[in-house]
């Protein structure tokens, strides 16, 4: 089953998220109070928990935000999901993937502090289509 397992934000770029057992996607946005979100493409950023975890394993003390991740997950396999493919979080939130991956112009905090940093590999972005109420546990589907 595809679900949500963290739910992070933070309130400056560059640093390690705060994770939240609910917060609210807003239409056109992202995440309400995090420092990404805002009218352009990368409003809200997801990774896989397994790849959290693959980290953990080579050594990394990481967990749920350490990445600057917004919305961690479960059971996608985030890279054969094509950009435009869209998913519904809970029972309103939609969003559409935007971009895969992303270049770091130079190392953040998130790359000192953890000694690498997974999300410009890994990382998955996205809009946000249409907002509600998200919650850690909550499924998440591949719209049409």
């Amino acid at each position: 089953m595809m679900k949500v397992v963290s739910i992070a934000l933070s309130k400056r770029k560059g640093t390690r998220k705060t994770p939240l057992n609910e917060a609210v996607l807003v239409e056109g946005h992202g995440l309400q109070g995090d420092a990404h979100a805002g009218t352009w493409h990368r409003q809200v950023s997801f990774l896989a928990s397994e790849s959290i975890e693959s980290a953990r394993q080579k050594g990394l003390e990481v967990s749920f935000g350490d990445f600057a991740e917004n919305i961690a997950t479960q059971g996608i396999d985030w890279m054969s999901l094509p950009v435009g493919t869209r998913l519904r979080i809970g029972s309103e939130a939609i969003v559409e993937i935007t971009q895969i991956g992303k270049e770091c112009h130079k190392k953040c905090a998130i790359y000192y502090s953890a000694g690498d940093c997974i999300m410009p590999r890994e990382g998955i972005f996205a809009k946000v289509l249409a907002g509600g109420v998200i919650r850690v546990h909550d499924p998440i589907a591949v719209e049409g």
